[in-house]
């Protein structure tokens, strides 16, 4: 029996049910600032988050795992915003693992998939949100990704080139990442339990031997994490003509 079929042949969850994590808990210090509450246009960074995963139809609450300083501000914020699927705002752990393990632990029982979101990837689209909760419920493990398009080369630790990979074949992995509620629960529990260094959800179900599925991302679904990005941000903001 492969692994997937241990976790799947004893499911008991059944509808489409879906949780959204999102994933707010980092202390920003790449960026030297607070991201997460930073202004984007006439809000700030999470409420554009938390907006697109409140308009999309797939997605059934939302929990927001955070830093303590955040708690009361993010619960404005929901209240504001008419974030009206936020069921916990919740603090995290020391890292990401930890925080991403602790929101998935507050899902519905209900819940057949939890959804795993970067707080500060406030571009997401409710097209790719829906791409990947579909195709979790038949591939159990799904991420958005988009592929290289400058060429990538593999560089050992003093700076000398080992290879150069098909830039065709390197996914640039975003999130929603999307999973069976019960599969990333134990992944991620195991992630932590063994103090597995991860840099994202997907990394920890394929610690356990499980294939993730790679659906199409968006250019615009970036990740805040410096400078330069809050300036991509603000260019992608006008270019779509509001601040909303």
């Amino acid at each position: 029996m492969s692994v997937i079929d241990k976790f799947f042949k004893f499911k008991s969850n059944t509808g489409d049910f879906c949780t959204a994590v999102i994933v707010a808990a980092g202390n920003s210090q790449r960026m030297g600032r607070d991201k997460i509450m930073m202004p984007l246009g006439d809000r700030p960074v999470i409420a554009h988050t938390l907006a697109a995963f409140q308009k999309c139809e797939h997605i059934d609450e939302i929990i927001v795992v955070t830093r303590p300083e955040r708690l009361q501000k993010i619960a404005d914020i929901c209240q504001e915003y008419d974030i009206d699927k936020i069921r916990k705002i919740i603090v995290g752990g020391k890292t990401r693992a930890q925080s991403a393990l602790l929101g998935v632990l507050e899902a519905s029982e209900n819940a057949a998939l939890i959804a795993i979101h970067d707080g500060a990837r406030p571009f997401v689209s409710e097209a790719v949100i829906d791409r990947t909760v579909n195709s979790a419920k038949q591939n159990h493990a799904v991420a958005p990704a988009v592929y290289a398009t400058d060429t990538v080369r593999i560089v050992n630790a003093k700076g000398v080139t080992v290879s150069t990979p098909d830039r065709n074949t390197v996914a640039l992995i975003q999130t929603p990442q999307v999973f069976d509620a019960d599969l990333i629960k134990n992944a991620l529990m195991k992630a932590v339990k063994s103090n597995l260094r991860i840099t994202d959800d997907c990394s920890a179900v394929e610690a356990m031997g499980v294939k993730v599925t790679v659906v199409a991302g968006e250019q615009t679904n970036i990740k805040l994490t410096s400078a330069a990005d809050v300036y991509i941000a603000e260019k992608i903001l006008a270019d779509r003509g509001t601040d909303k």
